[in-house]
């Protein structure tokens, strides 16, 4: 293969990375209900789903709806997140347990078109010893949306319509998850059009001293 070929594969490997980079810009992230769990007085992003999780009497759950890239990106609930506070107008009951909800529903850059999220609230649910987390939700927050994937799409009826969907970076209405700017090209294009120019310099230098050595 000569050194002008040569060059011009490893252009073509270097616009495919440029490219895929491209892509992974445009998709900022997914608009969904996040799940929280409380302890030691900070939220951590829960290891398992609220229809399976089953939280024990004393428990903080938190929800935050927002446009978000990852769990590692996902943003937290706001507000208080006291046990105590929650709860105290509830007092315990034998063969029950209390949890604790703290309900974000974002901001009005993460709603919906059309749509304008509620208040952030908090609640109090006595369940039964063995009530999952979703059902300890559905008692303080119907009505709830699932889709056909058991995904949690709505809480209290917000949002009306829309499942996890995907937002583009050029949507409007897309919010940057925590610890991300806002704004600006994404990393990968310009490391990736460097990338291009380098090997483009590459092969021509290769091709000037293939010319120099026949000489």
């Amino acid at each position: 293969m000569t050194a002008v070929r040569r060059a011009g594969a490893l252009l073509v490997a270097a616009l495919v990375l440029v490219a895929g980079a491209a892509a992974e810009a445009r998709a900022a992230g997914y608009r969904y209900w996040s799940f929280w769990e409380r302890a030691d007085g900070h939220w951590t992003y829960a290891t398992e789903g609220p229809s399976t999780a089953r939280p024990e009497d004393g428990a903080v759950e938190g929800f935050r709806f927002a446009v978000s890239p990852d769990s590692a990106s996902a943003v937290r609930p706001r507000g208080a997140a006291d046990f105590g506070t929650i709860c105290a107008g509830t007092p315990a009951k034998p063969g029950t347990k209390r949890v604790a909800f703290v309900l974000d529903f974002g901001t009005a850059a993460d709603a919906p078109s059309g749509e304008r999220p509620p208040r952030g609230r908090t609640a109090c649910a006595r369940v039964s010893g063995d009530a999952t987390a979703a059902e300890a939700l559905a008692a303080v927050a119907k009505p709830l949306r699932y889709d056909t994937n058991a995904l949690l799409c709505a809480i209290a009826g917000y949002p009306a319509k829309g499942c996890g969907e995907q937002v583009a970076a050029g949507d409007s209405r897309t919010t940057p998850a925590a610890g991300h700017s806002s704004g600006g090209p994404s990393l990968g294009l310009p490391i990736g059009v460097g990338v291009v120019a380098l090997l483009a310099g590459a092969g021509v230098w290769q091709a000037r001293r293939r010319r120099r050595d026949a000489a």
